[in-house]
């Protein structure tokens, strides 16, 4: 309760200044996370290596835009309580969206899988623009006030909260409304949680659960992700659907699905490397070794 108070003072003290002062004010915090957190910069490093990423100011660059990207992603979740989406969508511009829309058309349900890329709290009422009501399954963060804020924040745009534990029963309630969910796959998971693909030219697990409740409920997985030239305006592009195959072999219809949307994802980041969250231990169930320091 003491750390949330205290937060809650930190954010009205900033709210007595502009926009654009506070998030300059969230860019120095990047700027010195940067130079402090020697351990996640280990773990960047590592990662851009596995993604062939050599070149030094290259690396740099990226390197500090992940901390830079985090702390947007903070400031954007503080915004959105003193913003409406249609606000926020004003800075948004949508690519590709008839793929969205013949998935509509068919009256399917659909499932956005992205990634920690861009300013994914943005992305979030973005997507509210394209259908008329979209779940995102997360996990519940261990401090319940900032949980709860969280929640009321996303929820006051639009956003339907599915908490992960306990969550197949508003999935399933999801699916056979016809609505849509959000789902960030792009972490590593356990050999329980996970499958395994190749990432990189390396294996990696990674959840299942797009491709496993697509190939039931017969919805369409449509890869999204956000990107931004100046943090003011932003863009949302639409990739190719991803279908499910229904084979006599279920095993395997799941896992080239899963693969797919982490080739798209891949792929994405190959593009515009910048904006993916690098600090995080992608490979780690697979291959634990290489982040032992």
């Amino acid at each position: 309760m003491f750390l949330f108070n205290l937060f809650r003072v930190f954010n009205a003290f900033l709210s007595l200044f502009p926009a654009s002062f506070r998030k300059q004010f969230f860019f120095s915090l990047a700027r010195l996370a940067y130079i402090i957190d020697k351990k996640h910069r280990k773990v960047i490093g590592t990662n851009l290596d596995i993604a062939g990423i050599k070149e030094k100011i290259q690396r740099k660059k990226i390197a500090l835009y992940c901390y830079k990207n985090l702390l947007l992603n903070l400031f954007q979740t503080i915004r959105n309580t003193q913003i409406s989406a249609d606000e926020a969508n004003m800075d948004i511009e949508l690519v590709n969206t008839k793929v969205v829309e013949e998935a509509n058309a068919q009256n399917r349900p659909i499932i956005f899988v992205t990634a920690h890329y861009g300013n994914w709290e943005m992305l979030g009422m973005a997507l509210v623009k394209s259908v008329e009501k979209i779940n995102i399954v997360y996990k519940k963060l261990n401090n319940d006030y900032f949980d709860q804020y969280l929640h009321n924040t996303r929820a006051s745009n639009g956003v339907t909260m599915i908490e992960k534990r306990g969550a197949l029963r508003g999935i399933t309630k999801a699916m056979k409304n016809k609505e849509s969910l959000w789902l960030l796959i792009d972490q590593n998971t356990s050999v329980r949680d996970g499958i395994v693909v190749n990432f990189f030219n390396k294996d990696a697990r990674a959840s299942a659960t797009a491709a496993q409740i697509a190939r039931k409920y017969n919805a369409a997985i449509i890869p999204v992700f956000i990107t931004s030239e100046d943090e003011k305006k932003y863009t949302v592009s639409f990739k190719a659907l991803i279908e499910v195959e229904k084979t006599d072999d279920a095993k395997e219809d799941i896992l080239k699905a899963t693969q797919a949307q982490s080739d798209a994802i891949e792929s994405q980041i190959k593009e515009e490397p910048k904006f993916w969250f690098w600090c995080h231990k992608r490979w780690k169930t697979e291959d634990p070794e290489i982040y032992k320091y």
